[in-house]
């Protein structure tokens, strides 16, 4: 940054302007990859194009095509104006730092269908005030993101390609490797973190031969247990699709002349699933594998999840008490072990939120952390399970997927509706979340325990297994536990690859 009054920066493809916003130095929409338009559409992101002059970077890119209604309900706001040509990221840096500050780059979730980076809850100024740099970033959604079929088998020279969606946030975190220093972040402190889909990323990239040496930490935020989509059953789905849409033995130039806005609407069978595919050269094995055998990149590891998980399950139709009846009918034996692991569980609804719960969300922060020691780095494990004081009777169960966002950004009075009714308290709980989110960029790897919080927050390692309670029953409280949930995790480990399906 030459001048911080005036955040100008000379990048290789010309010359970038950004705004100042409350002390901050802020560029908005900066492109990170070629358009994936035409031609492009179904290919690996290439270098962006050059400029002439001064690029203003002063507002958010186009989103990925999506649906508005589920991302305003569920995604954290308007994402805005839509299209194809999405790949584009977001910067926030203090203006005066003397040295190179630690960069934390956030990949949005959404089931891979909708978010973008520049949503209300991700605004990074809360964070990059504490001495950070964030950066978040947009890439392709749904069959954009994710697609396979025949006619495009031997398009790559490089292998099958049929993760695009991680394809485009492996090019960001190239560009932010690259690029970051013009910006005041240091190349060589770089967290990836990020919330659902966006945790589910960071798994993959941390399983996958392309993103090796690309960040340094990760935090993982409510990542799930689904499996991976197969390659053949990726192709088949495929093939159904082309047909949906009356191509029969579709060529590669028939699908690309799709209209963009034509994927995002599709009904079941047609619709993306929330995970991405194994089989290609960005994921050639099953990221629950990897970690199951140990053989993720090597770096440190923040994970957790919230305490009502099962609400995004029940948002989407699941039958959380019929969960329970199934088991009923077909693992009697198993059933009667797992009431015993929940005693206080009244009845089938309130069994099945939690079995629910921590098979498909509780049970990745074990999976990880055992997988963390197998490679010699550190885990760090948190609950979330704090409720603003007015959401009490909203959330009667605990913390809704998704809910810990704004308190991880100290977004509280940007984000809806959280922004009408929050207290006091609501907000130095926020505030104490987010200095251990930035602790954990700053410190994690040279020391054994983080500080920023009220309480000295150990990682795990193979002599102690260690969560940290951020919120204690809905209330404002931190608290550590000692092999959190260990027996629940022990069974669920064993069994989550059979009981926990995109069904």
């Amino acid at each position: 940054m030459e001048n911080p009054n005036t955040p100008l920066v000379h990048l290789p493809q010309g010359a970038l302007l950004g705004l100042v916003e409350e002390d901050m130095a802020v560029w908005r929409g900066i492109p990170y990859a070629e358009p994936p338009v035409g031609e492009l559409r179904w290919r690996a992101p290439r270098p962006p194009r050059r400029w002439s002059g001064v690029r203003v970077a002063d507002r958010f890119s186009p989103a990925s095509w999506q649906s508005r209604e589920y991302c305003e309900e569920l995604g954290g706001g308007d994402p805005g104006v839509f299209s194809e040509d999405c790949l584009y990221l977001n910067i926030w840096a203090p203006r005066n730092a003397t040295q190179p500050l630690p960069v934390m780059v956030w990949i949005h979730g959404g089931g891979y269908t909708i978010g973008a980076g520049g949503l209300p809850p991700y605004d990074g100024r809360a964070l990059a005030q504490r001495g950070v740099v964030v950066v978040t970033l947009n890439y392709r959604l749904g069959h954009l993101g994710f697609f396979a079929h025949p006619a495009l088998e031997g398009e790559d020279p490089l292998g099958p390609t049929h993760n695009f969606a991680l394809l485009d946030q492996i090019a960001a975190l190239q560009w932010v490797k690259t690029h970051i220093s013009l910006f005041g972040g240091d190349p060589h402190c770089i967290t990836a973190f990020g919330e659902s889909a966006g945790a589910r990323s960071i798994l993959a990239l941390m399983a996958s031969p392309l993103a090796g040496n690309l960040f340094h930490k990760a935090i993982v935020q409510s990542a799930y247990t689904l499996p991976d989509v197969s390659r053949p059953s990726a192709l088949a789905s495929g093939e159904a699709l082309g047909r949906h849409f009356g191509l029969e033995n579709a060529t590669a130039q028939q699908l690309r002349a799709l209209p963009a806005d034509s994927f995002w609407s599709l009904e079941p069978p047609h619709r993306t699933g929330p995970a991405p595919v194994c089989g290609d050269r960005v994921l050639p094995l099953p990221m629950l594998d990897t970690f199951l055998a140990g053989r993720q990149h090597p770096l440190p590891v923040m994970i957790g999840s919230n305490s009502d998980e099962a609400s995004v399950m029940e948002y989407f139709g699941v039958d959380l008490a019929q969960q329970i009846q199934k088991m009923r009918r077909e693992h009697r034996f198993g059933l009667g072990l797992i009431k015993l692991l929940y005693p206080g569980a009244r009845d089938d609804m309130a069994l099945g939120r939690l079995v629910c719960r921590d098979m498909a969300f509780t049970t990745m922060g074990f999976v990880v952390m055992q997988a963390q020691q197998r490679v010699g780095q550190p885990c760090w494990r948190y609950w979330f399970d704090y409720v603003a004081q007015a959401e009490w009777q909203t959330y009667p169960h605990g913390a809704w997927h998704g809910n810990e966002v704004p308190y991880v950004f100290d977004n509280l009075t940007r984000t809806s509706p959280t922004c009408n009714y929050v207290n006091a308290q609501d907000l130095a709980f926020s505030a104490q979340v987010a200095d251990y989110w930035v602790s954990f960029a700053r410190q994690a790897g040279g020391e054994q325990t983080l500080p920023g919080g009220p309480l000295a927050w150990p990682a795990c390692d193979k002599r102690s297994d260690w969560t940290l309670r951020l919120g204690v029953d809905k209330a404002a409280g931190f608290q550590l536990e000692k092999r959190f949930m260990w027996l629940r995790m022990q069974l669920f480990k064993r069994v989550m690859k059979h009981h926990v399906s995109l069904d």
